[in-house]
């Protein structure tokens, strides 16, 4: 995920947090095959990046509306009050549109990171900071079910408020059967990924370390982890020969995508352009399908899988993807 320009303070940085967040997770995986354990561990990773550019977007927000020279400025001296300023800051802060104009996903509140991370501890059966309509048709306060039901919604309303994402995510954590206080504890070990060190920042980190999470689970995994994940190295390789500059990237058999994210890089090595190239591919296996979109939607890169999993040979997406180099499964169009 992270380039070359990247300072050997920055490497240790994240060899370290590698570890670290590997060796906690795999004691908190309790009786979870890696298979279904992966999905809680990047499900939970994926919420945190879009919850960071969600906040790193609220905070420039925050100073362009407060900034005089700036065409979102609001003026103080056309309010009452500071209390009446403020108010319309937090309300300006919570319109969609000034997070979409920057391809930031939008992030509802019950979604928020920081927000979930507060309220996961609370007791089974205490009042949530939101409302619902109860049987009578009346608000009244959300009652809490538990951390996999938190965790659920949350990843079911940023599906519905972003299209994108829609059948991405995978909202499977009450199926689990994983208590409550692991649950928790995984939150934390995830809070601790930080913004930014150096020159890295919130996308650089956290797509790195779902790439090796990814990597790691399909060693656990065995022979069954290279059904969505092929070593990096390889990867690396492939993408060095094919030399995907410009056009159509497709790759029929994608797994999780690391012929993409390895496409992406290998243009920015080379001062290109990521708009040069459109990303196509094509999955059968349902849940690899979504970790592949994820992956992508970490990174920021547009993608177009099809809009569903399904076999190739027997239910080609993409017929108008016609290969002109062929490497193993992956084409360059």
């Amino acid at each position: 995920m992270i380039y070359n320009t990247m300072n050997p303070s920055e490497q240790q940085f994240l060899n370290d947090l590698d570890k670290k967040l590997w060796t906690a997770a795999d004691k908190l995986r309790s009786t979870l095959s890696a298979a279904e354990y992966k999905h809680a561990v990047l499900g939970l990773i994926f919420l945190k990046y879009i919850s960071d550019a969600f906040e790193v977007r609220r905070k420039e927000l925050d100073i362009a509306l407060r900034n005089s020279e700036h065409d979102y400025f609001l003026n103080p001296a056309d309010f009452d009050s500071p209390e009446e300023y403020e108010a319309e800051i937090k309300t300006e802060l919570e319109v969609r549109d000034y997070y979409t104009e920057k391809n930031v996903f939008w992030v509802p509140e019950r979604s928020r990171w920081n927000v979930l991370k507060d309220i996961c501890k609370t007791p089974v059966g205490n009042p949530l900071p939101w409302l619902k309509k109860n049987r009578e048709g009346a608000m009244e306060p959300e009652k809490m079910k538990g951390v996999a039901f938190l965790i659920d919604d949350a990843l079911d309303a940023v599906e519905k408020d972003n299209p994108k994402l829609k059948g991405i995510l995978n909202k499977t954590y009450t199926r689990l059967n994983v208590d409550d206080s692991k649950l928790g504890e995984l939150i934390d070990l995830i809070s601790t990924i930080p913004f930014e060190t150096g020159t890295l920042n919130s996308k650089d980190i956290l797509g790195h370390v779902y790439e090796y999470f990814l990597g790691q689970f399909a060693s656990a995994e065995g022979k069954k982890g290279g059904q969505f994940y092929t070593p990096k190295a390889i990867v690396t390789l492939i993408v060095e020969m094919l030399q995907p500059y410009k056009g159509r990237v497709y790759d029929p058999a994608m797994g999780s995508g690391g012929f993409f994210v390895q496409s992406e890089n290998f243009i920015k090595q080379h001062a290109g352009k990521i708009d040069d190239i459109s990303v196509y591919g094509q999955e059968y296996n349902h849940t690899t399908w979504q970790l592949a979109a994820m992956n992508m939607a970490i990174r920021g890169i547009d993608f177009n899988f099809g809009g569903q999993p399904a076999d190739t040979l027997n239910n080609d997406l993409h017929p108008t993807c016609v290969p002109i180099i062929l490497w193993p499964t992956r084409l360059l169009i």
